[in-house]
């Protein structure tokens, strides 16, 4: 058994190297026919290329195939990089788009500010609106101006546009302004072109309510809404906003001042006015009657 064994390796040895060599031979010899530089082979291996290509479409299938595969794959690789970058460079735009947005408000707000008409008799004193560090208010803000600005309490406070709130508390360099969305704040206003008088009452909505309406009837919504200085806690004429129904079916101010970006608040400063101690100050005193003598008649004769 082991005889047959060596035997067959013998006869499979010497026949392996043959048909190496053969194939060698064989390849070494296409590769130089291949490169042979004349018209006769040129032809001959058109020839080749005619009738061995097209019969071999079905095994290039595949390899085609797994070509366009792996390229589609690829530009699909590159589709999704593009778009991750648009996607950030997107995110980056929209940065921007607020950052401009913001600028063009500040800006607007700040020439309205400069352009805004008072009355001559009034003049006032701006402050940057600072971050609310909590108080007995729930609606307030903070500005950077305070006693040594000659700030008192009370003052009205408005965003250019409208009136934002009245002074409450005042210190060496700060103030807080008590907003009219506050449930505490409460002012006289008049809605014109009625002429009708009202409380507008905050309850911590945006929208605050008309309390103590002379003739409701009278009120529409788009009405406008100005102060009515009565009791002299806020200059007259000042715009607070517009009437509108609420859901509750209420008469309420859409107001004028933007509390959303409240950067800049301008504090009008007032005039205290004159205090009545008494009643004669108000009320002139009663004159006595006079009599008239009357001319005497001549008696008959």
């Amino acid at each position: 058994m082991a005889r047959n064994r060596q035997t067959s390796e013998e006869y499979t040895r010497p026949a392996r190297r043959i048909v190496v060599g053969c194939i060698l031979v064989g390849l070494v010899a296409i590769l130089l026919f291949w490169r042979i530089d004349s018209p006769r082979a040129e032809r001959f291996r058109a020839q080749i290329v005619d009738r061995v290509v097209p019969p071999m479409d079905w095994a290039l299938l595949p390899v085609t195939k797994v070509v366009g595969m792996v390229e589609d794959f690829q530009s699909y690789s590159r589709i999704y990089e593009q778009n991750q970058e648009l996607r950030r460079e997107l995110q980056q735009m929209k940065a921007w788009k607020e950052a401009a947005l913001q600028l063009e408000q500040e800006n607007a707000k700040l020439l309205d500010l400069n352009k805004v008409r008072l009355d001559p008799k009034l003049t006032f004193i701006t402050g940057v609106v600072l971050a609310d560090a909590g108080g007995p208010f729930r609606k307030s803000v903070l500005l950077n101006i305070g006693g040594r600005d000659g700030i008192r309490d009370g003052w009205a406070t408005t965003d250019g546009l409208g009136l934002v709130g009245r002074i409450s508390g005042v210190g060496d360099t700060s103030s807080r302004v008590i907003l009219l969305t506050d449930s505490n704040s409460r002012v006289p206003v008049t809605i014109q072109p009625s002429g009708q008088r009202a409380i507008l009452a905050g309850d911590n909505a945006k929208l605050p309510p008309l309390d103590f309406l002379e003739t409701r009837e009278q009120v529409r919504p788009g009405d406008r809404v100005v102060s009515s200085g009565d009791g002299g806690m806020l200059p007259a004429g000042l715009l607070v906003g517009q009437v509108v129904l609420g859901a509750d079916r209420r008469m309420r101010v859409r107001l004028a001042a933007d509390y959303e970006r409240l950067e800049f608040l301008r504090v009008l400063r007032s005039a205290p006015q004159a205090a009545i101690d008494d009643p004669g100050g108000l009320v002139p005193p009663m004159r006595e009657p006079q009599t008239v003598a009357l001319p005497e008649t001549p008696a008959d004769g």
